[in-house]
Order: structure tokens, then sequence, then C-alpha cells
């Protein structure tokens, strides 16, 4: 009798709502007449297919669908592929080939590096010799965790860094003493990493793959070497100054319930104590990671190292856990599935956007509308769209299709190109409003303390916050540091 008087569950009418709005942007933009074309300062014109369009309606409805969470993340990215096959914008072996992209394959491998620290111990132990430094207070266990965070993406890329420390932060939040409970210090502290993971990866060309095709393009085009020390010249003081002011900005809108979690130090000191010595396992995995990241870390440097992809070397690691036994089948059930899923999905609508050509034709609409503006509103309109582009596709998608126009238009504004490289660069780095931007966004998701609209909601102060550090830079940081910012007009 007890069960016929249960109370149901009641509809979700703005889960609908939102559904059906990326339903209707898809139908809208899908089946509109043929757009204009787009024009660049050259003359050349760049015409938006009926391809094109469609990818385009693909991505209003994923980004919608993403938003607002209206099916499970992994979920919409299904959705992608079916969308493009079913609406004939790409046959099925492109769009679904994409799904085991070797950036997605990447992110497999760094989520297997977190997992394997979590199984062997190692996250607690460097959590709780982490505590042990920065003590009780939770407002420098933020700063702990950014920095360390922020630096270890100077010589390993950001997505594996994510990978490491979540797993980590995992074993910090359980001392918080709120269970599993979402909270303001587990939104920062989970956020945040995903953030400054961003802010450390533009230091150097380690961080990501982003940073080396940029210098390729702006050879090519320009015809000038950018080198290994000099990008983190002028990077360093811009991505530090991220990572502090992230770390201010989430003391304000996510301060921790707890000034201070009383006894932590001891506490993580006495658990520490409690693990003993080194396991067999551990020290495998310290090797394993260890080697695997100077290998990845070397690539810059050794010409032979550079030919192997990056993915096939991290791949290794995942291979060498299961030889030596650190890992059996049953953790592969561990690994977080629908995040996979979301990043395939990313890859997917970021090469549908490019093969199409409708990111080509955005980038060349957009930017045009400021061929006649001051240089500065230039070089800001420029880190705008590529900051605006990197949260719905891959960044190094975002630089390729941006920096040619850019380059092509800068002459003729007296706008010199290292600063068009630079500025691009940095917002490539930070996608702070949607998860499929970058891999730390979606690590740090599996961690339920926030939904995707929190993210979203954060990310757009946080995004601001990044435009008036670009436009500082423009302004008065990089001329300081004697990188040049005009040159005279005219092309």
């Amino acid at each position: 009798m007890e069960a016929a008087h249960a109370p149901q569950s009641k509809f979700d009418w703005s889960r609908l709502v939102f559904m059906l709005t990326g339903v209707a942007l898809f139908t809208l933009v899908y089946f509109s007449p043929a757009w204009p074309d787009a024009i660049d300062p050259t003359g050349q014109h760049f015409v938006l297919s009926h391809e094109a369009k469609g990818a385009l309606a693909v991505f209003l409805l994923a980004g919608t669908w993403w938003v607002f969470e209206v099916v499970p993340i992994g979920i919409t990215s299904l959705m992608i592929g079916i969308l493009q096959v079913m609406f004939l914008i790409r046959p099925a072996k492109s769009a679904f080939k994409d799904f085991m992209d070797p950036s997605v394959l990447f992110i497999f491998a760094s989520i297997m590096i977190g997992l394997v620290f979590t199984k062997t111990g190692l996250t607690k132990r460097l959590a709780y010799k982490m505590l042990d430094i920065v003590g009780e207070r939770t407002s420098m266990i933020y700063l702990g965790v950014f920095v360390v965070t922020a630096a270890l993406t100077h010589i390993m890329a950001h997505t594996a860094v994510a990978a490491t420390i979540y797993p980590l932060l995992l074993a910090i939040y359980a001392l918080y003493g709120e269970g599993d409970k979402p909270t303001k210090f587990g939104k920062g502290l989970f956020i945040g990493m995903a953030y400054v993971a961003g802010a450390g990866s533009i230091v150097t060309l380690l961080g990501a793959a982003r940073g080396a095709v940029a210098i390729g393009f702006f050879k090519e085009i320009v015809g000038k070497e950018v080198g290994f020390f000099e990008l983190s010249y002028y990077m360093a003081p811009i991505g530090w100054l991220m990572v502090f002011l992230l770390w201010g900005f989430f003391m304000l809108v996510c301060k921790p319930e707890k000034d201070r979690i009383p006894g932590l130090r001891e506490k993580a000191r006495e658990l520490n104590a409690r693990m003993g010595s080194l396991t067999r396992n551990e020290i495998m995995a310290a090797i394993i990671v260890g080697i695997t990241i100077l290998i990845m870390s070397l690539r810059a440097f050794v010409p032979a190292l550079d030919a192997v992809d990056k993915t096939a070397i991290i791949l290794c690691s995942s291979v060498l856990f299961f030889i030596f036994k650190i890992l059996d089948i049953k953790d592969l059930e561990d690994i977080p599935w629908n995040i996979i899923l979301l990043f395939a999905g990313a890859m997917s609508i970021g090469f549908c956007l490019w093969e199409t050509g409708a990111a080509k034709w955005m980038a060349v609409n957009w930017l045009v509308m400021f061929q006649e503006a001051n240089w500065f509103v230039f070089v800001m309109s420029i880190a705008f769209f590529v900051m605006i582009m990197t949260n719905f596709i891959m960044n190094v998608a975002a630089i390729a299709i941006s920096l040619p126009v850019a380059l092509v238009i800068a002459p003729y504004l007296g706008v010199s190109a290292e600063v068009i490289l630079y500025a691009s660069l940095v917002t490539a780095g930070m996608p702070f409003l949607l998860l499929v931007g970058a891999a730390p966004n979606a690590i740090a998701y599996d961690s339920r303390q926030f939904t995707t609209g929190e993210f979203f909601k954060w990310g757009i102060p946080a995004s601001i916050m990044l435009m008036v550090v670009v436009g500082l830079a423009c302004l008065v940081i990089w001329p300081l540091m004697g990188m040049p910012i005009t040159v005279p007009a005219g092309g």
C-alpha cells in the first residue's frame, strides 16, 4: 500500500525546454536559406556550403546540450556523430573516426596514470606531504594545489597533469570532513585546478600542442622563428599572473566554508606514517610515469623523438601498468568513459567545423569587422575570438583558423605579428566556459562537485578577467619586456 502512495518524481520541464532549444537551433540553421560568403581583406570569398551550415547547426545543438546537461555529456557527443551522418554533413567514416583521434587516446592514457597513482597509494602520499607543507588554512591549500598544478604543466602536458593531480585532490577533499557532498571548497578546488592547468600550460611548449602549431603557422606566414625559451620569456609573467589572480578569484566566489581544518597537519603526518615504506607497485608506477614524462619532455629538444607522436609514448605507460600487474582488467571499469566520450565528440565537431570550412567562414566574418579598427581593438578581437572558439573546438584548430586571417590583416593596421601570436596563445590555453574546452575541465567534472551550469557561470567572470590580463599584457607588460607591438601601417 505504501508503495502505491509513494510520491512520483516531478517532470523536469527545464530539461525539456533546453533540449528542444538545442533541436530548434539545429533546425533553424540547417534548413535556413544559403548564407552570404565571407570575404577576407584580399577579396577572397569563403562560401558557407550546405555541409558547413550543417556543421554550425550541430555545433549549436551540442553547445546547448553540453551547457545545460540535458543528457549525460558523453551522450551529447554521440549525438554529434549521429547528426553528421544522418544529415549527410560528413560520412560516417570521418565523423566517427575522430572519436578515436590520437588526442582522445592521449586523454585515456593520462586518466590511466591518475588511476595508477590512486590504486598504488602514491596519490595519498603526495597529498599528505603537500598538506604537511601548506598547513591547515584552506586558502593555503588552494594556493598549494594551484602552484603545484601550474608548475607541473611547464614540463608535461596539462591533460596528464590534471589526471595526476585529480586523485590527489580527492584525497585532500576526503580530509575536509564533508564526505562526497558538494561544497564551495570542493568546487573551488576542482574547478580551480582545471583553470590553472590551462594558465600554466601556456608558459612552455611542453604544456600543450597548441604552442608548436601556432609557431609553425607564424614561421610559415611571417618567416620568423620563435624559440622555446623566447616563448617562455613572454608567457611566464602572464601565465603566473593568471595563476595568482585565479587563486584570488576562487577565494571570492568559492570561499571555503571553513577557514582552516583543525588538526589537519597532524592528521596528514599520522596517515602518511601509517602507510609505511614505499611498496613495489608504487616504485614501479613512479618509474614508469617518470620515464614517460621525461621522454615526452625531451621531444622538444631531440629531433628523433619529436618524430614519434606523444600519444604512442604515453600509451606505452598504459601497457606497462598491465605488464607489471599494477593494474588488472577490473580497473578498466573505473575509467570515466563519460569523459572520454565527451572529448571524442569534441574532436569530431572540431574537425567537422574545420573540414567543411565553417570555422574559416566564422573567423573571416569576425575578424574583417575589425579591419578598420584601432590596433588594440583588433588584437583584443582576435584574442576574444580564439577564447570563444577554444571552448567549443580544439584549441589547435582555434589557432589554425584565426592566426592566418589575423596575420594577413595585421600589417594594414600597423600591428606586429608577435603580439597577435602571443595574445592568441594566451586565450587558446584558458577555456573557462565549457568542459569540452580542455581535458582538465572534464577531468575535474568527474569529481561531481559542480554542474556544467556552475562551471559556465563562473567561467564568465574568469574569462573577463583573462581578457583584462591580455589587454594589460599588450599595453604594458610585453612592451616593457621588449616585444614589438606596432609596425608602420600599410602592409
